[in-house]
């Protein structure tokens, strides 16, 4: 046995006793490595060998998700998730070589003290999957439970002990109060348990209220558990339907519903003494209850005085702490509720933060509906689509449900003990300030303009609302736009991109004209490079400041304050970022703030030549040039704050570097690193990142990334993929998972497995945007060529949706690739421009005329043009082998734009493959579907660049008679001499 094979055969038996060690949860030992080494006669350092990812590799990639430092800062938790096997949360010290325990667990939510962390913990993967191939299924298979961890004693002196954690067991939902050291839940109901009305800790209420004759769509609550972690005390209130904590006052609120009625209504706790306050009793439904912020209100729906009524009434109620009673605020008879209007139960309720106000939501009465007796087979079931319904009926269908319940939002009063109308039919949607105390609100409408959503795009009315009569000003007519408008934290303002002047835009609701923001930066503040045929969008906006103090908004480097008072515009980073080309923005340290401190502020930024990142320290409050913190070859992204301390999370990444949890003191250059999601990567070949620079055949230099192995020999001969969408460098610091995706190949697979890969910038001319790819891609891919490590023969594209799109056009002009896979493309613009795009119900004529196709003009003016753009025309050009994945539940891309190129190349007798994951939209969702598609990517590509066998599937295909039966993987037969012939491989 040579060497090369005896590594081989270790490879082979580590895979096995890896995937040996991962079933059992067991680790290597050395003494099983060294039996190893001795089984084959290898000598010791032959174990340092790295080897290329396979598709049972990837499963057990990690992410991390839910990270979260305790309010002091002191103890940071996550969840630790691979596509295979359970979720370990992980606690420990924020601190380097601090104490850490791991659990199976996820959702962790720290108490306010920091002392406690409450999560749940989900069944054992493998109890579930055994119970369903047993055949349970839904609320049968187990669910979560929950646990308490007690910090201070899971990490006593003596170490980690998991005696230090509770567990509440089997539980439906918990809650966990934002003060003090409370939680609430129900657990999951035991069979045979009815429900009773009994609470510990207190008495039954004296007198048992009457029970009603009907059960109109009621159903037996469940125990609601209050359980002070601190001390262990707990308080038990059955038939709780609902339930919320105050956000700062000790106050539980909770709403109860039996069957019989005997125990329905809505009760205060007060956390102190866990005394139950009846608020309201009596048979009826008690819906969308809210607690004032601190505690002394709460507010909900009830129809308990016409429960028995043919058609019931939700009454709006809200009651304060003085003596809980609940008193009536709004109903269809209360002044202020438009006629033949009532209160909905499909609306919010919510107070405003400072208690002024409740919000709630009224539509119109609905009629009674008589029941229809005709005969199933009598009755007519049809859509009529009608040229002047403002959306079209696909959307209106997908919009049903919505629209059936939709609500108009309406305010009371408590200084004036008022209601008032503020939402109605023309004026659908009022956007609420942050705080919800202010005089005014935004009013927003599309309703003149629904059709026009087709072809043209989204635009939109907007007015100010005044809280007190309703009154609706118009302040800006028309505006469009997918960034639509917004309200000031405080309520003072309104702002929005103007498209058509490319400037955003500022007006006071309490009167006076709007202002151009942005009409003295003397720079573009919308996008330059933006090649759409529609208005160019906007750089982007941070927000307001404290107090509606300033407007933030960006060009493509700086940051711009606007000040709606004196009217001075003033660039905060002083032009530093235009002399480094670099971009800075707004980093956005507490994400629970609605408003920007006035200050010291941290900027993200970015250089837009070499792609460094990094933060630097500035102020919102005036002109300062940044303070470089920290700039590197690595992507920074902020992850969260310590609410109560200095104390953040960061991540950092690169294409070998995983974005682990790094915890800093606000310096940023003090970084300590959490976590090491994926110690198993230092097993496995890699590879490195570099960007490469060319010039477009128009003439436009551009920038793509190029990934090349671990060991990489520029004197050696590579198999290349290519894979692309548009701009994409941006993104070369970016880590990249290896597990299979919903479409498209995962990089660090391929490069592992000895391919270099590489992603191109794509610029677009109107009217032409698959030549436009064209006369990027081809020149690039030339270019790394040019270096003479890529076999010339050996190259692959690969692209999805709009990516695969462009790689069909593409190869009915170039013989350039080897292989193409091209998921969910357009193939005939003619056929797909009068189609739906399902899940949304919307046309696709937009998307042609104004957005991603690029073409400019509609079907009748640029005929031309999109018969130009269809590869289905030019199929008999094509002589590269296609895989296409189109699913039959694509509501993007209609699959039948795969089919028609399908059935074209099929006559023409050109190798090509369609792949239709039943049931499936635009991508991949289900895992087993990921993983399938993954490894028929890889056959596919590995048969035509590095001559491997053909699988089934490829050869011979799958029968439908055999469907279910095979999923045909299997391979063949072996590679013949060099690889399979492909077209004229290298040939424009």
């Amino acid at each position: 046995m040579t060497v090369g094979q005896k590594s081989k055969s270790l490879t082979q038996i580590l895979r096995v006793a890896d995937r040996v060690r991962r079933i059992r949860g067991t680790k290597p030992t050395r003494v099983f490595t060294l039996a190893l080494l001795l089984a084959v006669g290898l000598p010791l350092p032959a174990l340092s060998q790295k080897i290329a990812l396979d598709h049972e590799d990837v499963l057990r990639w990690k992410t991390i998700g839910s990270p979260s430092l305790s309010p002091d800062g002191v103890w940071l938790a996550f969840v630790l998730t691979s596509m295979e096997g359970d979720p370990s949360l992980v606690i420990k010290a924020a601190r380097p070589g601090g104490p850490e325990v791991a659990v199976r667990g996820t959702d962790p939510v720290f108490t306010s003290g920091s002392r406690y962390l409450v999560y749940r913990v989900p069944p054992l993967e493998s109890v579930v999957d055994s119970l369903k191939r047993e055949g349970t299924k839904g609320d049968d298979l187990p669910g979560d439970s929950l646990a308490v961890a007690d910090l201070a004693a899971v990490f006593a002196d003596e170490g980690p002990r998991l005696s230090g954690i509770r567990s509440l067991g089997p539980v439906e939902n918990h809650k966990v109060a934002p003060q003090g050291t409370w939680v609430a839940y129900t657990p999951v109901r035991e069979d045979g348990e009815e429900g009773e009305e009994e609470a510990q800790d207190e008495a039954p209420p004296d007198e048992p209220i009457p029970a009603g004759e009907g059960d109109r769509d009621k159903a037996d609550g469940s125990a609601l558990v209050l359980l002070n972690v601190s001390t262990g005390a707990e308080t038990r209130y059955d038939g709780v339907s609902l339930y919320d904590f105050a956000e700062e006052g000790a106050v539980l609120a909770f709403a109860t519903s039996t069957k019989d009625g005997s125990g329905d209504g809505v009760y205060v706790v007060s956390l102190e003494d866990r005394v139950r306050h009846p608020v309201m009793e009596g048979e009826g439904r008690y819906e969308k209850l809210a607690v004032a912020k601190d505690g002394q209100r709460v507010a909900f729906l009830a129809d308990r005085d016409n429960f028995d009524a043919e058609q019931p009434e939700f009454t709006l109620y809200q009651a304060a702490s003085s003596n809980w009673a609940a008193a009536p605020l709004a109903n269809s008879g209360t002044n202020g509720v438009p006629p033949g209007w009532w209160v909905s139960e499909h609306g919010d309720v919510r107070f405003s933060e400072g208690g002024a106000f409740l919000y709630f939501g009224t539509a119109p009465r609905p009629e009674l509906e008589e029941e229809d007796e005709t005969l199933e087979e009598d009755q007519v079931t049809l859509d009529v689509w009608n040229w002047k319904d403002p959306y079209l009926q696909p959307m209106q269908l997908v919009q049903a449900e919505e629209e059936r319940n939709r609500t108009y939002t309406a305010v009371a009063s408590f200084a004036g003990d008022e209601i008032v109308q503020l939402g109605r039919p023309e004026v659908p949607s009022v956007r609420i300030a942050a705080e919800g105390d202010a005089a005014h609100a935004l009013g927003v409408s599309n309703v003149p303009y629904r059709q026009l959503v087709s072809w043209d795009g989204r635009y939109n009315d907007l007015y100010a609302v005044d809280l007190a009569s309703g009154e609706h000003r118009l302040i800006a007519a028309r505006v469009k736009g997918f960034f639509g408008a917004s309200i000031s934290p405080s309520g003072t303002y309104a702002s929005w991109w103007d498209g058509a002047r490319r400037h955003w835009v500022v007006a006071p609701l309490e009167g006076g004209d709007p202002v151009v923001a942005s009409a003295q930066v003397p720079h573009p503040v919308w996008n330059e490079r933006d090649d759409h045929p529609d208005q160019p969008p906007p750089y982007g906006s941070a927000g307001w400041t404290e107090e509606d103090g300033a407007f933030l908004f960006y060009d493509r480097h700086d940051v711009w304050r606007f000040d709606p008072v004196s009217g001075a515009t003033a660039n905060l980073t002083a032009g530093r970022g235009r002399e480094a080309g670099t971009r800075f923005r707004y980093a956005r340290t507490d994400p629970e703030l609605d408003a920007i401190p006035e200050g010291e502020a941290l900027w993200q930024a970015f250089h837009y030549q070499n792609k460094q990142s990094g933060f630097y320290r500035g102020r919102t409050d005036r002109p300062v040039p940044p303070a470089r913190v920290v700039m590197a070859d690595k992507a920074y992204r902020l992850r969260g704050k310590a609410k109560e301390a200095d104390r953040w999370l960061i991540t950092r990444e690169d294409f070998r570097e995983f974005p682990d949890l790094w915890v800093t003191d606000g310096d940023i250059t003090d970084m300590a690193r959490m976590s090491d999601a994926n110690p198993q990567r230092a097993e496995y070949r890699w590879g490195s990142a570099e960007i490469v620079e060319w010039t477009s055949n128009d003439g436009v230099p551009l920038q793509g990334m190029l990934f090349k192995p671990d060991g990489f020999d520029p004197a050696g001969t590579y198999p290349m993929m290519v894979y692309f969408y548009e701009r994409m460098s941006d993104g070369i610091h970016n880590y990249r998972l290896p597990r299979p995706g919903g479409s498209s190949i995962s990089v660090p697979f391929y490069v592992s497995r000895g391919y270099v890969v590489f992603i191109p910038d794509i610029p677009y001319e109107i009217g032409y945007p698959g030549e436009s790819a064209l006369d990027a891609v081809v020149p690039g891919v030339l270019r790394v060529l040019q270096e003479g490590f890529v076999a010339r023969d050996k190259i692959g594209v690969q692209g999805h949706s709009w990516g695969g799109y462009q790689i069909a056009y593409m190869i009915t002009k170039t013989n350039l690739f080897a292989a193409a896979e091209a998921g969910a493309p357009v193939s005939n613009m003619t056929s797909a421009y009068g189609g739906i795009r399902w899940q949304s119900g919307m046309s696709r004529m937009f998307q042609y005329e104004r957005t991603q196709s690029r073409i400019g003009g509609t079907l009748w003016e640029s005929t031309n043009e999109y018969l130009h753009n269809s590869p289905l025309f030019y199929a008999d050009k094509i002589h590269t082998p296609l895989l296409m994945m189109h699913n039959d539940q694509d509501g993007a891309v209609p699959w039948y734009q795969g089919i028609e190129m399908f059935v074209a190349m099929r006559r023409l007798q050109r190798p090509v493959w369609m792949l239709n994951y039943n049931g499936e939209a635009h991508g991949l969702r289900r895992e087993a579907n990921r993983k399938d598609w993954a490894v028929r990517m890889q056959q596919f590509f590995d048969h035509y660049l590095k001559g491997a066998p053909a699988p089934v599937w490829m050869e011979e295909g799958i029968p439908a008679i055999e469907k279910g039966k095979t999923l045909g993987t299997d391979l063949v037969k072996p590679p013949l001499g060099d690889g399979p012939p492909g077209p004229a491989a290298g040939k424009l």
